[in-house]
């Protein structure tokens, strides 16, 4: 069988409303997955830090048993596994015209607290990041422990938190592919379908390849441009607008492709 360009170039720039739809699942399910990932990383980060010993056990158990259990796995014991074994069953939520499916529930729920636990450790190391001596400083002026959190501590910790932080939301919108095992229509699921009923399966699967790595190209560019917001103070040449980071972000991509040629035209007269 040859491979049928026409039909690769229909489904790769004219893609149909349910692949459409099922994009749009892929980058919600990633969105809320990570947020509640964020969400989960906060609590369980600081209770690896805490005073408490048995707060450090469960969080550090948390993070141990989260981490040991692969998404598969732990995407079919929330969907099917606690169904069978009659502890709790996900139910479709409709909030007017807007219908959550039970396995869009899982799904996000699922990657969510898997990511909780990559979170908890990314976290926990950007507060051990911040020096003692700043929050002893903001003891002494009188900052109440909220504030030295809020202020303090996660001011300046986010620094360090938000690369790994994109990096764990690049690895998420390709692992949402994990959720068809339990039916969600997303872009992968979808081009199972039309790959089975087409007998199409080469170029579907190279659609859906072009997908993925759009999506995430497109968050490398946001998540570089976030970068150099940040770090503004730490540069020479700081972009404190987001104007000015992105101009920034292609002046860098661009330096750096330049630089790559060079090594490369020095490399190759090197050889002669």
């Amino acid at each position: 069988m040859s491979f049928d360009w026409s039909f690769f170039i229909e489904k790769l720039f004219f893609p149909n409303e349910f692949y459409l739809w099922g994009l749009f699942r892929t980058l919600t399910i990633a969105v809320l997955a990570q947020m509640m990932g964020i969400a989960i990383g906060l609590v369980v980060g600081y209770g690896r830090l805490a005073r408490s010993s048995v707060v450090r056990a469960l969080s550090g158990f948390y993070v141990w048993f989260m981490r040991g259990i692969p998404v598969l796995v732990l995407l079919v014991l929330l969907f099917s596994g606690l169904a069978a074994a009659g502890f709790a069953r996900f139910q479709d939520i409709e909030f007017g015209f807007l219908d959550i499916p039970a396995n869009y529930q899982a799904a996000v729920v699922g990657l969510g607290i898997h990511s909780g636990a990559y979170m908890a450790e990314i976290i926990r190391n950007g507060i051990q990041s911040v020096l003692p001596g700043q929050i002893e400083a903001a003891k002494a002026l009188g900052f109440t422990p909220g504030q030295i959190s809020r202020r303090v501590v996660i001011a300046q910790a986010t620094r360090v938190i938000v690369p790994p932080t994109g990096n764990e939301f690049n690895g998420l919108i390709k692992t949402t592919s994990l959720v068809s095992v339990i039916g969600v229509q997303e872009i992968f699921l979808i081009s199972q379908s039309v790959a089975s009923t087409t007998f199409k399966v080469f170029e579907m699967m190279i659609v859906v390849s072009i997908s993925y790595i759009v999506l995430t190209g497109l968050w490398t560019v946001i998540q570089g441009v976030l970068e150099i917001k940040i770090r503004a103070f730490q540069s020479d040449t700081p972009a404190f607008t987001w104007r000015a980071s992105i101009k920034q972000y292609l002046r860098l991509t661009t330096s750096d492709r330049l630089l790559t040629q060079e090594r490369r035209q020095s490399t190759q007269l090197g050889r002669r």
